[in-house]
């Protein structure tokens, strides 16, 4: 085995061990995570039920039109849920925290083989050391998120698609098809990155003539014939077969309020660290020595250009939400480092280790930011709460956290909350059952006047009280 694939089992492997770390920062899962999770659980029991109804808990889904309304949750993409599902059914849902580690893994690996195809071995080498350092990359991958997973069928998609398209290997047509539709089902922005691929085909043939490849009308079979499960789903729960796509491009309007369109340079350095200047440094390369005529840089600049426009000008966001475009931005990187010949390793040796030096930073930033008081008091009370009655109900403002530590039904708190007809339909619908109200200040403050008739119409049961952090159980 020679030098160059024993450095890149090395990488693979530290891409691997450096994301576990991040598994076990926090001692609580939030609530996408809770979500996916209990969504995994409940599929494994009833794969065909992908809603809410008679789940014993709740996203925040609020809409106006009942289709896209509770208890359809069509919103959140399944294919991570489904995954999940599989390790629930065969009870090894205790290897679930190393799944995404594990796919970062593997996209490591492509990211190097993206790079052999696009450049050499070299920039392909380059590009998978940066990302296997790549702080937000790092960060999500500890999460139960849909956005390191993503990543994964994204870089499928593009090596297919280059093998297809510009190698003319037929079956890589047909598997572009296939990884692609993967891609929108593991998470719906990837529809954002279509125009790509059709904006490169354009530019290579000058002409549409690329529409008489008969491989590309079977590649486009291929990826309905993927969607269909979900596009059959659409069509029953949304009474549209893209009911579900609809469903979550909404939800994406009105969860985590409204971020300026400035949020991802501004948070540049947190998510990329050293490689957001040398990202500007290949840019000012590519455009000095006009190798931004090359199909390869073509291709990468699109990518990274077409999805950066289209997130930026999201109404919330969220550093994580930047992570399809990380390859790319990698990969051009690794051949602006290539290009340097000698000076590469040099340099790649240095900025290996900023980029440590900025994880370390990044993992204590986020380590007491996981480890504070809201959020030990918020996880002492559910802990008080798991230990009652099994057929209790809880209301709280966190609803899938609540339920997957404490594996009893709850609701949300009703929006605009009036606790006198809320107690009137719990003493009407819920009688011989426990009742507990949670309340604490983890994540989302909750108004004072919730706590205020808490305070002065039920029984305190519990209380966390630590520096700033509150959290009280009450009982009906």
């Amino acid at each position: 085995m020679d030098l160059h694939k024993k450095l890149l089992i090395l990488i693979i492997v530290f891409t691997f061990l450096v994301r576990i770390l991040f598994v076990f920062y926090s001692p609580l899962r939030g609530w996408d995570e809770t979500v996916y999770l209990n969504l995994g659980r409940q599929l494994s029991e009833q794969p065909l039920n992908y809603s809410l109804q008679n789940s014993g808990w709740n996203d925040f889904i609020p809409a106006d039109d009942p289709v896209y309304a509770w208890p359809n949750i069509g919103f959140r993409a399944p294919l991570l849920p489904y995954t999940l599902s599989i390790f629930y059914f065969f009870n090894l849902d205790f290897l679930i925290p190393f799944l995404l580690p594990f796919f970062a893994a593997l996209s490591a690996f492509l990211v190097y083989i993206l790079g052999k195809e696009l450049f050499n071995r070299r920039a392909g080498l380059y590009a998978a050391f940066l990302f296997s350092l790549l702080p937000v990359h790092i960060f999500a991958s500890g999460q139960i998120w849909t956005d390191t997973f993503v990543v994964f069928f994204l870089l499928l998609s593009f090596i297919s698609f280059w093998r297809g398209f510009e190698r003319r290997d037929n079956k890589y047509k047909m598997l572009f098809g296939l990884f692609l539709a993967l891609a929108l089902l593991a998470r719906y922005t990837t529809l954002w990155l279509g125009p790509v691929f059709l904006f490169y085909l354009l530019l290579k043939e000058k002409s549409f003539k690329f529409l008489k490849d008969k491989y590309l009308w079977y590649g486009a079979g291929v990826f309905l014939l993927t969607l269909l499960p979900w596009l059959l789903y659409g069509f029953v729960y949304y009474d549209n077969p893209l009911g579900a796509f609809v469903h979550g491009f909404q939800a994406s309007a009105y969860w985590g309020g409204v971020q300026p369109w400035t949020f991802f340079l501004q948070s540049a350095w947190l998510n990329f660290s050293v490689i957001a200047s040398l990202f500007l440094l290949a840019l000012f390369y590519v455009s000095f020595k006009k190798r931004w005529l090359r199909r390869e840089i073509i291709l990468l600049l699109a990518w990274v250009i077409f999805f950066f426009l289209v997130v930026s000008f999201m109404p919330h966001k969220e550093n994580r939400f930047i992570l399809p475009i990380v390859p790319a931005v990698c990969l051009l990187v690794g051949f602006l480092l290539s290009e340097l010949k000698r000076f590469g390793n040099l340099i790649l040796g240095f900025v290996g280790a900023i980029l440590l030096i900025s994880v370390a930073g990044v993992a204590a930033i986020y380590e007491n930011k996981a480890n504070d008081q809201a959020t030990t008091c918020f996880w002492e009370a559910n802990k008080f709460l798991a230990n009652q009655e099994h057929n209790s109900l809880i209301l709280t403002n966190q609803s899938p956290i609540s339920y997957y530590y404490t594996r009893k039904e709850n609701k949300l708190y009703p929006d605009p909350w009036k606790f006198d007809s809320l107690r009137e339909e719990l003493d009407k619908n819920y009688i011989g059952r426990e009742v507990y109200f949670l309340y604490s200040n983890y994540d989302m403050p909750q108004e004072s006047k919730i706590q205020d008739d808490l305070d002065d119409n039920l029984t305190k049961a519990f209380k966390c009280t630590k520096d700033r952090g509150y959290a009280a159980v009450y009982h009906l």
